[in-house]
């Protein structure tokens, strides 16, 4: 392939996903659609249709795995939901928190925080959601700033050694991990701050809200088992209270097996779901109900996690991901070499959200600490830089959990998107201003 076809190839892989993010931000298209859709258009017009075929599902072979673990891991959540295992922790929450919703935001903010320590975004998104959804249902709370806050704290825990990006970053360039960690906790630090300020912004806003139209007052406080009763997709028949314990050793080893390897993701939680259907229902009428209950918001998301598979499998398949980071770096003068840092940091803003973390970390960011290096700039300075676009890399269409997160939440993608996307870019300025300040890495050599 030429100059002049590699730079064709770019202007439609920009062209393609910035028509994708417009379609479902507008609401022109439901995200399933658009992520089948405009990459197979875009790919004919490229001239790629005998492959395309092979293309797409070779990209369903590689999301396969993670989509099995994500429609399991919605089953079994779902039955520990059903079964009463968070009703504890809701009530505990309740009684901390009460009825003001800005202590209800900041506590959904800190819960967040704290869960996502294991560097799981879906487990994070399905315990807090199942924590905090009776709340803000009964509230009448804005769930869009439940969401916001939940994959904002999750981003921010994304930068942990074993969160997945940092331990990338010094793969690729060959650095110790721990040491880079250590270098950018500062500015984790004051990423997990603003996750709080921006709880804090939209509990204010809530009170306001509510207070406006009269919507709930101390007169309408409800206990958790009147919040499980109002609920209509809570079935009371389905509460386990008895296999508490049961099931609490059954989760706690579940994640304690997540954490230290021991099987597969997609095993360990297609055991566990089938152990928790035969312990807290073992007859066969009682286990079909508690499948149809989560089949449709299982099937949603696994749905949407495939059809990623499609767009990820064309992006990659047709070369669009390298032609785009090649069009990137050529266009960097050389009069800015020595403000390469920065640069770097810009560029994983957008690039973390338009590809996925392996293609950034391993085919883009070689390239970007040679060229660093040549200006004097440490492989170590470049590495921590590529971090600050983490914050926005969440919000991705490419990241299969975000799917869960707002399935969970019952948002549609495109407002989740829209509405999240400001605070997440703050949050990257945030950390880029952080890392400055404290010599993270350096604005110009």
């Amino acid at each position: 392939m030429d100059e002049e076809d590699r730079h064709i190839l770019a202007l439609l892989a920009f062209a393609m996903v910035a028509t994708f993010v417009t379609l479902i931000m507008t609401k022109r298209v439901s995200a399933i659609v658009g992520l089948v859709v405009v990459p197979v258009v875009f790919a004919l017009l490229g001239g790629f249709g005998p492959n395309l075929g092979e293309m797409m599902l070779q990209g369903v072979r590689d999301i396969a795995p993670t989509g099995i673990m994500l429609l399991f891991a919605i089953l079994y959540f779902g039955l520990m939901i059903d079964a009463g295992l968070f009703d504890p922790l809701v009530a505990r929450i309740v009684r901390f928190v009460g009825y003001d919703p800005l202590r209800i935001i900041v506590g959904t903010a800190v819960l967040a925080l704290i869960i996502s320590l294991d560097g799981d975004g879906a487990t994070t998104y399905m315990i807090t959601v199942a924590a905090m959804m009776p709340l803000y249902r009964h509230m009448r709370l804005d769930t869009r700033k439940m969401a916001c806050v939940i994959i904002m704290a999750s981003g921010t825990a994304n930068l942990l050694p074993w969160g997945g990006p940092t331990a990338r970053a010094a793969v690729a360039l060959k650095i110790d991990v721990q040491d880079l960690y250590i270098a950018i906790l500062p500015s984790q630090l004051a990423c997990a701050a603003w996750v709080i300020v921006v709880a804090s912004i939209f509990g204010v806003r809530e009170r306001r809200r509510l207070a406006a139209i009269g919507e709930v007052g101390p007169h309408e406080e409800l206990t958790r088992r009147e919040m499980i009763d109002e609920d209509r997709d809570r079935d009371a028949s389905a509460l386990r209270p008895k296999l508490f314990l049961v099931n609490l050793v059954l989760t706690v080893g579940l994640l304690a097996a997540l954490i230290m390897g021991l099987l597969p993701l997609p095993v360990l939680f297609i055991i566990a779901f089938v152990t928790a259907l035969m312990i807290n229902y073992p007859s066969l009428s009682e286990q079909r109900r508690r499948i149809e209950a989560h089949a449709g918001n299982a099937l949603a998301v696994s749905g949407l996690i495939f059809a990623a598979g499609i767009f990820t499998g064309i992006l990659s398949g047709t070369g669009m991901i390298d032609a785009m980071t090649g069009a990137i770096i050529g266009i960097i003068p050389a009069e800015l070499g020595v403000f390469m840092a920065p640069i770097t940091a810009l560029l994983s803003i957008p690039f973390t959200f338009l590809i996925s973390n392996d293609a950034f970390y391993f085919g883009m960011l070689p390239i970007l600490s040679s060229a660093g290096a040549a200006y004097g700039l440490s492989s170590e300075v470049i590495a921590r830089a590529s971090l600050v676009g983490q914050q926005v890399h969440l919000l991705s269409p490419l990241v299969p959990s975000t799917y869960l997160l707002v399935g969970l939440a019952r948002i549609d993608f495109g407002e989740h998107l829209r509405f999240t996307m400001p605070w997440a870019l703050a949050a990257c300025a945030i950390m880029l201003v952080t890392c400055l300040l404290f010599g993270i890495f350096p604005l110009r050599v």
